[in-house]
């Protein structure tokens, strides 16, 4: 299917951003008439891909910059969000329920199994400076 809308975002990796960040994608993704139950859907998951761009990647120095890059079909929303910060080292463990690089406990690891248990697909790229979540959530 083509797409009908796209949009970009690039925001700053400070945590009062991420709640801006999944109310722009949420917005963005009420075109294609989804349920409530969806949109809340990809709020978390938005949620979840910043949060961890944010701890994970810069270290929670809050510096550094997110981009969120947000395409539409008919019945489909794609979203990346890249980082460019220190990268993910192993992401298949990363993926694995439980796995947290933090030593403090603060953590639960369970960031993209979150985005996972929300979207229809997520895919994840990484390498030193540059991480890309992609998730996709389908409305049919």
């Amino acid at each position: 299917m083509s797409t009908i809308n796209s949009m970009k975002l690039t925001i700053e990796a400070k945590s009062q951003n991420e709640s801006f960040a999944r109310s722009v994608v949420a917005a963005f993704f009420v075109q294609i008439n989804p349920t409530l139950e969806q949109i809340e859907d990809v709020k978390t998951a938005v949620s979840e891909a910043v949060t961890n761009c944010i701890v994970h990647a810069y270290n929670g120095a809050q510096q550094g910059t997110i981009e969120i890059a947000c395409s539409l079909t008919e019945d489909t929303l794609t979203v990346e969000i890249c980082d460019f910060g220190i990268g993910i080292e192993n992401v298949e463990q990363a993926m694995k329920p439980f796995f947290t690089t933090t030593s403090t406990g603060e953590r639960s690891g369970m960031g993209f199994t979150v985005m996972q248990a929300f979207c229809d697909n997520v895919c994840v790229t990484s390498s030193k400076g540059h991480t890309t979540v992609k998730l996709v959530k389908k409305v049919a």
